[in-house]
C-alpha cells in the first residue's frame, strides 16, 4: 500500500472544512477559540500535579471566561484549590486575565 489517503468525493452542496472556515466568520472564530483554549491548557499543564494531568481537559473559551473540564468532583475540588496558581501562570506567560471555570465532565 502506498500510504496515500483516498478522499471520498464531497456530496453536492457541501463544503470542505477549510472552505467552510474561510467562508464563515462564526466558524473561524470558533476554531480560533478552540486553538486558544488548547494553547492556554498547554501553558498551565506543567503546573498541574502529575496525578491530575490525565484527568483534566481544556474546555470552552468564551467572553465570560475559560473552562477546565475535570474527570470527577475530586479533581474539580483540587483544581479549585490551584486556581490562583493557574491564573498567575497564564498571566506570567502573557495571557489576558480571564476567569477560569471548573466543570465536571459528564460521560
Amino acid at each position: 500500500m502506498s500510504g496515500r489517503k483516498i478522499l471520498s468525493p464531497q456530496s453536492p452542496g457541501t463544503w470542505a472544512l477549510g472552505a467552510a472556515l474561510d467562508q464563515s466568520q462564526a466558524l473561524a472564530r470558533l476554531l480560533q477559540r478552540l486553538q486558544e483554549s488548547q494553547a492556554r491548557f498547554a501553558a498551565i499543564r506543567e503546573r498541574l500535579p502529575d496525578a491530575l494531568r490525565g484527568a483534566v481537559r481544556p474546555g470552552p473559551l468564551d467572553d465570560a471566561g475559560w473552562s477546565l473540564l475535570a474527570q470527577s468532583g475530586a479533581v474539580a475540588a483540587k483544581l479549585r484549590q490551584l486556581l490562583p496558581e493557574l491564573e498567575a501562570a497564564l498571566q506570567d506567560q502573557g495571557w489576558q486575565a480571564t476567569p477560569i471555570r471548573i466543570k465536571v465532565r459528564s460521560g
